[in-house]
């Protein structure tokens, strides 16, 4: 969190389920954290599928796309955090 807290990036992006437990501090799938914006100390997160997973299940890639999309637009939003 110290990271978090130096860096205050714009938006996080979690790739996979260890990285979202490990930031949201709940273990979940990542079919039921994806799709959405959460947010880390006011930061917004998204979470999506990390790329082995993508690689073993191409179906993954297009909701895998949406939720960079949702991040990007997040991103772009005004007053999404400076």
């Amino acid at each position: 969190m110290r990271q978090v807290e130096i860096l205050r990036p714009r938006i996080i992006i979690a790739l996979g389920a260890v990285a979202a437990d490990v930031l949201l501090g709940r273990p979940d799938a990542v079919a039921r954290l994806r799709a959405r914006v959460h947010r880390l100390a006011g930061i917004p997160l998204v979470v999506t599928y990390h790329p082995a997973a993508l690689l073993r299940n191409p179906e993954y890639k297009k909701p895998a796309w949406e939720d960079l999309q949702l991040a990007m637009r997040q991103w772009t939003e005004p007053g999404s955090g400076d």
